[in-house]
């Protein structure tokens, strides 16, 4: 089953939240032990880098960009 929640902090200590139906459903009981695999939602774009392939460099791209700026 998946899940999604938000850590909450306890005292000293950071917790999740199950709901009441999560745990009938897994037959959960307090004190049970339970395996989590944890998944950030923050975005990961180091897999991007490298993946398009321009017709020119790169440093001439940015150079005429930043050439263009100084029209203003």
């Amino acid at each position: 089953m998946e899940i999604q929640s938000k850590i909450r902090k306890w005292g000293n200590s950071y917790g999740i939240l199950l709901s009441r139906e999560v745990l009938d459903n897994e037959n959960l009981h307090e004190n049970d032990e339970v395996l989590v695999n944890v998944k950030s939602k923050k975005a990961d774009l180091s897999g991007l880098f490298g993946i398009c392939k321009f017709k020119r460099p790169t440093k001439e791209i940015i150079k005429e960009i930043k050439e263009g700026y100084n029209d203003f």
